[in-house]
């Protein structure tokens, strides 16, 4: 008998809890207020990156492209070694979907070519923060780094991104110690330095690019290194979306009297970073 009448007294306080919640809900209720800092449900988040993977590094360059930048690949005899010497050597890195790279380097019965390509997808975990603008902001601050001569104010733009192409800067820009996109600059004699404007043409010079990407810029140095022979170095580097693309090509000829040449390597690393552009694109 006392367990019959137990059970219909649980019931009445269940029914009468539920009826406190029923009554409470009604549409004059007020939402639990958002914390301080809590991002709106109604903000819209920053929008993505339009790149969510990388290609391939060491496969992103043609073997035509590597038979022009390297010209000592094309006299390898052995086939063995000429296919090794196509395929390069992969960057370590530890999140390919995050950054990669590929390196090449051959020499030849006139010089020493080195070719490296790095390819970085920008994040950003800020969601006020697009990838694209965060991107933006790494490339400006390699693009400072860099140093460039002030392009006149009177010069004509006349860059494009064929290999044959070149912006107008002022002749009169005073030479400044250039960091590539890994600064290693150096203040002593043997530093790496820009081009200096009153030798080098003005088109040739380091410089902003137009039409290579949605931003481009192009450093070129010649250094001596531990032998008389001199090394010049040109670097292209450029944003699309949110992916940062840097190219670095470098010389250094046999002979000790040899310097090479500044428009013939700039045309062969713009004519790169253009096909890299459209294989993002793809």
């Amino acid at each position: 008998m006392q367990r019959k009448a137990y059970v219909p007294g649980i019931a009445a306080l269940l029914a009468a809890l539920l009826a406190g919640c029923t009554g409470g809900s009604g549409s004059n209720s007020r939402a639990a207020d958002p914390k301080p800092g809590d991002v709106s449900v109604n903000t819209p988040a920053a929008q993505p990156g339009k790149y969510r993977t990388l290609p391939e590094a060491c496969a992103a360059v043609s073997h035509d492209s590597l038979d022009s930048l390297l010209p000592g690949i094309k006299q390898i005899t052995d086939q063995d070694q000429r296919d090794t010497a196509y395929e390069g050597h992969a960057t370590l890195t530890y999140d390919t979907d995050r950054r990669v790279g590929c390196g090449w380097k051959v020499e030849s019965t006139d010089a020493t070519d080195h070719l490296s390509v790095d390819f970085e997808r920008v994040v950003s975990y800020d969601n006020t923060v697009s990838d694209d603008s965060r991107a933006e902001d790494i490339y400006a601050t390699e693009e400072t780094a860099a140093n460039l001569p002030e392009a006149s104010a009177s010069a004509t733009p006349s860059d494009t991104a064929s290999a044959t192409g070149s912006a107008t800067a002022t002749p009169s820009a005073t030479p400044s110690t250039s960091a590539s996109s890994t600064p290693s600059a150096s203040t002593t004699s043997s530093a790496s330095t820009s081009a200096d404007p009153s030798q080098t043409p003005a088109d040739l010079q380091p410089r902003k690019l137009s039409g290579l990407g949605d931003e481009a810029f192009l450093d070129d140095k010649l250094n001596s290194g531990s032998s008389t022979a001199q090394q010049r170095t040109v670097t292209v580097v450029f944003r699309t979306s949110n992916v940062i693309v840097r190219i670095e090509y470098a010389e250094q000829p046999t002979a000790s009297t040899g310097t090479p040449d500044s428009e013939e390597m700039q045309d062969k690393a713009r004519n790169l970073a253009q096909k890299l552009v459209d294989r993002l694109n793809d």
